[in-house]
């Protein structure tokens, strides 16, 4: 598994968001079953950064707290046969990892939306990473039937993790 990670911001999160990340990913892959070894980019990012690549990417001119930008074209969610036939684009020609994906989170809304939840930071963060690799995985939300499989997906994910509303 290779995991990217950069926080361009001077915001510093105060626990190994990091590890969380790599835990939590790995978490989501296990439970979708992911056959390959995977490749995932992380970029942090502050309020102004993540409303510049949503207004560049889904033409919406605010900030939001995450971003996900799959790197396959799922028919079924979850169904991750279709990368081979996708291949060209979907593996890593040196290291033949699956590239699943790249996620962006605003730091400043894990803050505010943590402080608005009434939960951690860390706990705040390791939701967003999940919801975001679920979306990576070809699941969404656009209806209540899908909202509620990813809602029930992230928590328990996360309740396997020990990561809950503290």
């Amino acid at each position: 598994m290779t995991f990217y990670a950069e926080n361009e911001t001077s915001f510093q999160l105060e626990f190994d968001w990091k590890g969380i990340y790599e835990e939590v990913a790995l978490a989501v892959l296990d439970a979708e079953k992911c056959p390959y070894e995977t490749e995932i980019s992380l970029l942090l990012t502050d309020n102004a950064g993540i409303q510049e690549f949503n207004k560049e990417t889904r033409g919406i001119d605010s900030p939001t707290d995450v971003l996900s930008f799959p790197n396959i074209e799922y028919d079924v969610p979850g169904n991750f046969e279709i990368a081979e036939e996708q291949e060209a684009g979907c593996f890593e020609p040196d290291s033949g990892e699956l590239i699943i994906g790249e996620i962006i989170i605003s730091v400043e809304k894990v803050i505010s939306q943590a402080d608005e939840y009434g939960h951690s930071y860390k706990r705040e963060f390791a939701f967003l990473v999940a919801h975001s690799m679920l979306h990576l995985c070809g699941y969404d939300h656009m209806t209540l039937e899908e909202e509620q499989t990813m809602i029930k997906k992230q928590e328990d994910i996360l309740n396997t993790l020990g990561i809950t509303r503290e």
